[in-house]
């Protein structure tokens, strides 16, 4: 298995998860509608991450539709597991150098690369993964991050 499809295995994985944990699928019947909104999945997610690696409450949350649509593209390629725009370069691993993510083990954190319409080079957007299904987008090269809520 390539290192680009493991990894969408356990991004999808993980997002599975956190949608099983939050609307109880493995024990609710068939027909039973969720009683939970769309935020919910990124809720669980959130807390996942929390247990992982700490307070993320200096986070803002924003949907996935009011950023950039470039933004929709990157998390739907992650989603399909590619073929991403630069290959040597999505879905790395992100080291959180600048240390504005919490601290988490190495390899937790993931980066692709948000195209900017009319650049000659990557940019400065980027979605960053985390293990837990979390998404976090920023478009000052790690200067600051939000949480993306993706089912929005």
């Amino acid at each position: 298995m390539s290192y680009l499809t493991s990894r969408a295995a356990k991004v999808v994985l993980g997002a599975l998860l956190a949608i099983v944990g939050t609307f109880g699928l493995a024990s609710a019947p068939a027909t039973a509608a969720p009683a939970t909104t769309a935020t919910t999945a990124t809720a669980s997610a959130l807390s996942a991450f929390q247990a992982s690696c700490g307070d993320t409450s200096g986070f803002s949350t924003s949907a996935l539709s009011s950023l950039p649509p470039e933004a929709t593209d990157t998390v739907n390629l992650i989603q399909q597991g590619g073929p991403f725009p630069y290959p040597r370069n999505d879905g790395v691993v992100f080291q959180n150098r600048e240390g504005v993510l919490p601290a988490c083990a190495r390899g937790y954190y993931h980066e692709y690369t948000v195209i900017t319409p009319g650049s000659s080079t990557r940019g400065a957007r980027r979605i960053i993964t985390g293990d837990a299904g979390e998404y976090f987008y920023t478009d000052d090269h790690y200067a600051s991050f939000v949480l993306v809520d993706i089912a929005s």
